[in-house]
């Protein structure tokens, strides 16, 4: 199916909207690992489930995070240190409380002994200080350099295929 990305200025009729759901099922049957990404402004801890992250560069250090234009992350990320927190199999709960899925919120467990907060309990993390940003259409690129990481689990990662948050088998 072609795809053609309208003006943001034009209301999309409803083959746009058709083409736009579409595109992203086909996008949906590339699995995908699911984060948090955890950072801190103010006095407070933020985290928002991404499963748009991908490994950069080894020299330097870099990683990549994928944030809607309209998340809030998307406008602090670029300029605080974050964490990338890869979630276990099991840890669904937290992928809906960052997602904003969950009614019901789970006790969060945060270790905030180093430049950023990250969760204690991830599969893996990686601390990042903002590298560069760029413009991803509806999303901002966010590129980090690895200043720390850890695995910290040594079960299987929590992934997204087709829409749906699934256990590795």
């Amino acid at each position: 199916m072609k795809y053609s990305t309208p003006s943001p200025h034009v209301d999309r009729d409803d083959q746009d909207v058709a083409a736009h759901r579409e595109l992203r099922r086909a996008f949906g049957h590339f699995p995908s690992g699911v984060t948090v990404v955890s950072y801190a402004h103010g006095n407070a801890i933020y985290g928002i489930t991404v499963s748009s992250f991908t490994s950069i560069s080894l020299d330097p250090p870099l990683v990549l995070v994928s944030l809607m234009r309209s998340s809030r992350a998307s406008q602090l990320l670029p300029h605080v240190p974050f964490t990338i927190n890869i979630l276990a199999k099991g840890q669904l709960d937290l992928a809906f409380q960052f997602a904003g899925m969950n009614s019901d919120p789970t006790d969060v467990e945060w270790d905030v002994s180093g430049a950023t907060p990250r969760l204690t309990d991830a599969h893996a993390h990686f601390v990042c200080r903002p590298w560069r940003t760029y413009d991803g259409g509806d999303h901002v690129l966010v590129l980090g350099e690895v200043v720390d990481y850890a695995i910290t689990d040594d079960t299987d990662p929590l992934v997204v295929h087709q829409g749906a948050w699934r256990e590795m088998l």
